[in-house]
């Protein structure tokens, strides 16, 4: 017999391949693996900010243990796979999220006016306080170091950015052999300062002038940086 008289078979007037028993078109099976060029055209350019802002809303808030590619995906309105080809793994995703979370430091890192070795410690400590006080810098930070703190890729990755684009900027501006651990201890004035004042919020510290913080700091910091080994810093 032919097949006409099936019910979906080839002879069966009015319905073509890929089409139901109600002649509508069956939507496309979707498959695991990179996105098609037509939808990585159609999520454009804007796709990939958009990744990243959503990855640093979900690390802030769920930490890097509990963050996902598809919660990821999700909060930016795009395939799962389009995070991948963009950024591949989760710990790709968060190292892209540290470096972007970490732009404004470095550059203004790079940009700060002439200075001699002595005042060195006052200009670090404004500017890292700057990058702390302004809301717009200040929360991608909080939900990196949130996150570095209760997992040791995410901190690994952080330590890594920090060495690379913050400590030895600034120790290029030092001389000796210890320069990079004066660097170091400069820098854990800098940021146990930050973490006691913006994310354990201590006060009195949690609200001292930002400008008074600055003065109290600054001495301790340029001592770290230049002063002689054993004394104790003066001024502050």
């Amino acid at each position: 017999m032919s097949g006409a008289g099936h019910p979906g078979g080839p002879g069966r007037p009015g319905t073509e391949p890929g089409t139901g028993s109600s002649g509508r078109t069956a939507p496309p099976v979707r498959r695991r693996g990179r996105p098609t060029s037509a939808a990585r055209a159609a999520a454009g350019e804007a796709a990939r900010d958009r990744i990243l802002a959503s990855a640093r809303t979900e690390f802030a808030e769920r930490g890097y243990d509990k963050a996902s590619i598809r919660a990821i995906a999700r909060g930016a309105d795009v395939d799962p796979a389009l995070v991948h080809h963009y950024f591949g793994t989760k710990e790709q995703v968060f190292e892209a999220a540290v470096e972007v979370s970490f732009a404004p430091a470095s550059e203004g890192l790079r940009a700060l006016p002439a200075h001699t070795p002595g005042t060195l410690g006052a200009q670090l400590t404004r500017f890292f306080l700057g990058v702390w006080e302004n809301p717009v810098t200040r929360e991608p930070l909080l939900a990196l170091v949130r996150s570095a703190v209760n997992n040791e890729t995410a901190a690994r990755i952080l330590r890594a950015l920090v060495t690379r684009e913050l400590m030895a900027t600034v120790a290029r501006e030092l001389d000796g052999p210890d320069r990079e651990l004066r660097v170091e201890l400069a820098a854990a004035q800098l940021v146990g300062t930050a973490i006691m004042r913006y994310v354990i919020k201590v006060e009195p510290l949690a609200s001292v002038d930002p400008g008074e913080l600055a003065g109290r700091l600054a001495p301790t910091v340029q001592h770290q940086l230049t002063g002689p080994v054993g004394e104790r810093p003066r001024g502050g």
